[in-house]
């Protein structure tokens, strides 16, 4: 299991499980139902878990969401892209309802049942309600700050302390 989602499991288990487990079974119905016909067949699915994984690789924030940035189509898509817009992080969005391929492909790769999935340096790092916890505990500054990339919000703290330390002078 990832080590956010771990994190998250101690801090509220019943909630996250119960989220996590009930939509995993969802999607393991959906792999029967569809079976090799569609998404697992051997040669379709190594073809499409290559193609997503050169995606994610391919730029430094990676999001698979419903709909386009400039019109999500979803409200959980929509928070991860006021949270991408309030840190001033350029990205690549996929918009999964355009192919159902890459839709159930992205479930697979990341072994994460919902939609949106934010990847930063190739690595899954979750759906929307992780990205909003990581942004109010300041976890995300930090993920950027790994991936090389600077928060707006980090700057403008540091342009408002400065400006602060100026008045102090």
């Amino acid at each position: 299991m990832h080590t956010r989602i771990s994190s998250l499991l101690s801090k509220r288990p019943k909630l996250i499980a119960k989220v996590f487990f009930s939509e995993k079974v969802q999607v393991n119905q959906d792999m029967f139902r569809f079976g090799a016909k569609s998404f697992f067949s051997g040669r379709n699915f190594s073809t499409k878990f290559n193609e997503i994984s050169n995606l994610v690789k391919k730029n430094k924030v990676v999001v698979f969401m419903k709909g386009i940035p400039e019109e999500p189509r979803c409200g959980f898509s929509n928070a991860v892209v006021q949270i991408l817009r309030m840190h001033g992080v350029t990205y690549d969005a996929h918009d999964v309802l355009k192919d159902e391929e890459l839709r159930q492909g992205i479930k697979d790769f990341s072994t994460w049942p919902t939609i949106p999935q934010v990847f930063i340096n190739g690595e899954f790092v979750g759906g929307c309600d992780i990205l909003l916890e990581m942004h109010k505990n300041g976890e995300l500054i930090e993920e950027l700050k790994k991936a090389g990339i600077t928060s707006a919000l980090l700057e403008k703290e540091e342009s408002s302390q400065s400006d602060r330390d100026k008045s102090k002078e």
